[in-house]
């Protein structure tokens, strides 16, 4: 993996900005295609904005049918478009690609909409009807060398995972409890939110495996929804209705050399390049967030992205994340509005609007005190991250 050199990539920061945010309810929406959800998101975006449809030049469509069907339902033109696989890993790449395309002219107000019926379409990530989402397909994987052995989803090669970062570094399950326990906790005081009932440590520990070590609440929530995000250049940002949310900071790291899966690193030295990345752009230290959203498919997965980011030694993040540490009023905050295993398993998309509500001081009894700069990473074969700040 080549080194990260700085260039003058700084000249992104704080060039756009985040100036509209959408979503709809979270649960079983039945009689909803995944184009309604996304419209219906983009809708409550264009209203937060101040913005009409014609304002819209540029067009990002994620998991909906079409860019031309958004477009056409929307009455937008755009003059420039994209559509971009359904995977949650192509969410920092969605945002990445606005930024790129406002900075450089391509276009000067972009949506970008996401719709998903998974849960009243039935649709399954692994499995004996194992969809295309299976990590069997979806990790570069061979099928016919995994599947015979059980690792039919995303969940069987997250369990491994944590089975080798157990045996590794003494990792327990009562440790890894504390994030399902702790987002839970941020549910509650979301109305949004599909499960806001506490739950204990003792519950954790005494619910089901769906793949052992994993248990029930490691698990992320296959829900209808939709999620929307409008982006200009910070001149514009600031005719809009709310105050601008600019993006400070970029970072991307494909770790796809290997086909093999899980990775030995648990990801870390991709992590670690994108937030080098992400921070050196926006002229900032992980010290300097206040708020993390870490893409928790699986629970384990925050604690691979603490350790990637380096707010903690390899192996120390179970024991890092006790004591109130990643609560609301702990040192760093993760994923305050109950994340992918509590509120809604919407890819990534719903962390990124909540890190924008953070930064608006919008959150309510969620809110973390004086929020001024978020950070949104993905870790997966294809590492993304965002640095949001209130403040240019």
């Amino acid at each position: 993996m080549q080194p990260y050199r700085p260039t003058d990539k700084a000249v992104l920061r704080a060039a756009t900005a985040v100036v509209g945010v959408g979503t709809t309810e979270f649960g079983n929406l039945a009689g909803s295609s995944a184009d309604d959800l996304g419209l219906t998101a983009l809708q409550a975006a264009l209203t937060d904005a101040g913005l009409t449809p014609g304002d819209l030049d540029g067009l990002i469509v994620n998991r909906v049918s079409s860019y031309e069907a958004v477009a056409s339902r929307m009455g937008i033109e755009p003059r420039w478009s994209a559509q971009l696989p359904a995977e949650g890993r192509m969410t920092g790449i969605a945002i990445q690609m606005a930024v790129l395309a406002i900075a450089t002219g391509m276009a000067s107000t972009i949506a970008l909409v996401y719709g998903n019926n998974g849960r009243s379409g039935g649709h399954t990530y692994g499995g004996g009807s194992a969809s295309a989402s299976a990590a069997a397909e979806g990790y570069g994987t061979t099928p016919a060398l995994t599947l015979p052995y059980g690792m039919t989803s995303p969940g069987a090669f997250y369990a491994m995972m944590f089975q080798r970062h157990c045996a590794q570094y003494g990792t327990t399950a009562e440790q890894l409890a504390q994030v399902a326990i702790t987002l839970r906790e941020h549910a509650s005081l979301n109305p949004q939110a599909v499960f806001t009932d506490r739950i204990s440590r003792e519950i954790y520990l005494e619910s089901r495996f769906i793949v052992e070590p994993l248990k029930i609440y490691d698990y992320c929530l296959i829900n209808d929804g939709g999620v929307a995000m409008i982006l200009t250049s910070a001149d514009r940002a600031r005719d809009c209705a709310q105050p601008p949310v600019h993006v400070l900071g970029l970072g991307q790291q494909g770790q796809l050399r290997n086909s093999d899966f899980p990775p030995d690193d648990f990801w870390r030295e991709a992590i670690a390049s994108v937030g080098q990345q992400a921070y050196a752009m926006a002229d900032c230290t992980r010290a300097d967030i206040d708020v993390l959203m870490a893409y928790d498919n699986f629970s384990p997965n925050v604690l691979f992205t603490l350790e990637g980011l380096g707010f903690c030694a390899p192996g120390e993040s179970g024991a890092w994340i006790q004591d109130g540490r990643i609560g609301l009023r702990g040192e760093l905050p993760i994923n305050t509005s109950g994340g992918h295993l509590s509120e809604s398993y919407m890819q990534g998309w719903g962390l990124n609007v909540e890190a924008i509500r953070q930064l608006r001081k919008t959150c309510g009894d969620r809110q973390v005190h004086d929020a001024t700069i978020a950070q949104y990473l993905c870790a997966a074969p294809v590492v993304t991250s965002v640095v949001y700040g209130a403040q240019a």
